[in-house]
């Protein structure tokens, strides 16, 4: 969540920051409204209980002294306030409340850093790498599930007659080609992130503290009969580790990894975005993730995104890196680089990979916090991540980009350790 003390000081500046999303700001009228009233109330309220604390001391009093009709009338008026505590607490928590949802769904304030534009078009292009469109023979141009079909490594129908659309099973070298990539994504990052594995299904806290929910419920999926929720992406149940604690600011920046299976309600035109592994509901990731200060953000930042790209280009791929806009931001992001393959076999760019700050978003949400060196209080943490290795995309710029003359596809050198020997998959 944007933090309300930012709208209690400045909400014309919250406004414009959120404006260059292209978003309605009328909702931040409508929460500084509640929380003054809110505010006013709570202000009520303690008046009111601190007149009962007040009262009740009396009354022990004119017990003492043998006073007790006087007593008695202080009595009684005492529940009248009492009451009326309880009707100004009961409405304080109801406005909280209604703040709460309101501000959990108002995105995150974008990156002064973050380009403007409303739109995916507007996205900048920062550089292309390893890449020359006329460079690609006519074997590469074949698109992966064709490919996969002829090599008897991708089957689409089957996965579909099992699980409908969207669905895919590898098979064979396919399937050992996304172990893998897998296993790659891990060894190559755990020099400095620390591997878990986390529960796949997660509560609506965990769902709720990554910005997943509530906007974006109809993306997920919902396993309503045990109220869990099938995780988009390891960011979920990683963001939410240390939700409601206090972390020693010696231990950041925390880097963490995980490989979990991913579900997503991925939408798509028909046709030419749905095609093989261009849009799936289940794939497989390898995620980074961190904590940090605020001062440590940036090379946080930038290390993952450096991890990212060299993970890319030691697969021998053509990549380019985008510099989102503001208005194509994620709604919990505040500044994001997305990291697009070129597969061309099916002569797209593929997003494999955005790489995000989250400023302290995600972690007001999750309420982790850290103890400065020196300091009283607690502050909040930034949250940064960013995918280590996605399976299914990359998996599709693999084969169409190593495909060979013969059709074989060759294997990357540096997946071959992996590969139980294998070379190349015919």
């Amino acid at each position: 969540m944007i933090d309300i003390r930012l709208l209690r000081s400045d909400p014309e500046a919250v406004k414009a920051s959120l404006a260059r999303r292209g978003e309605d700001t009328s909702p931040l009228d409508r929460v500084v409204e509640l929380d003054a009233r809110q505010r006013s109330l709570a202000e009520e309220r303690d008046q009111v209980r601190n007149e009962v604390n007040t009262i009740s001391k009396q009354v022990g009093g004119l017990h003492r002294d043998g006073k007790a009709d006087e007593a008695a009338e202080l009595q009684a008026r005492s529940r009248e306030l009492g009451a009326r505590e309880d009707e100004l607490a009961a409405e304080v928590d109801a406005l909280a409340a209604e703040v709460r949802d309101i501000l959990l769904r108002i995105p995150n304030t974008p990156s002064e850093d973050a380009p403007d534009g409303l739109s995916e078009h507007e996205n900048v292009v920062v550089r292309h790498e390893h890449w020359d469109p006329d460079a690609y023979g006519e074997h590469q141009r074949v698109p992966h599930w064709e490919i996969g079909e002829e090599l008897g490594i991708l089957d689409v129908e089957r996965g579909t007659k099992l699980s409908g659309s969207m669905f895919v099973m590898y098979s064979g070298m396919g399937a050992t080609l996304c172990r893998a990539l897998v296993q790659y994504g891990l060894d190559r990052n755990a020099d400095a992130y620390r591997e878990m594995r986390p529960p796949t299904l997660v509560k609506t806290a965990t769902m709720v503290s990554t910005g997943h929910l509530p906007k974006f419920e109809e993306d997920a999926y919902h396993l309503e009969r045990d109220d869990l929720w099938a995780i988009p992406t390891a960011e979920v149940p990683l963001t939410s580790f240390h939700r409601d604690e206090v972390v020693d600011e010696a231990d950041l920046p925390m880097k963490l990894m995980a490989h979990t299976s991913c579900f997503r309600r991925e939408a798509g035109s028909a046709g030419r975005d749905t095609r093989g592994l261009l849009r799936v509901h289940e794939f497989d990731k390898v995620e980074l993730l961190a904590y940090a200060t605020r001062e440590q953000s940036p090379e946080v930042h930038a290390d993952i995104l450096a991890r990212a790209e060299a993970a890319i280009t030691d697969l021998g791929l053509s990549y380019r890196v985008l510099d989102l806009c503001a208005g194509d931001l994620g709604g919990s992001s505040a500044r994001t680089f997305d990291l697009e393959v070129y597969a061309p076999g099916a002569d797209q760019w593929l997003e494999v990979s955005s790489v995000s700050w989250f400023s302290d978003y995600q972690a007001r949400r999750a309420n982790v916090r850290y103890r400065p060196t020196g300091e009283k209080g607690t502050r909040i943490v930034d949250t940064l991540n960013g995918s280590g290795l996605a399976v299914p995309r990359v998996w599709a710029a693999v084969v169409e980009t190593h495909r060979q003359p013969d059709g074989t596809v060759a294997i990357p050198e540096v997946l071959q350790p992996y590969m139980r020997g294998a070379t190349s998959i015919s």
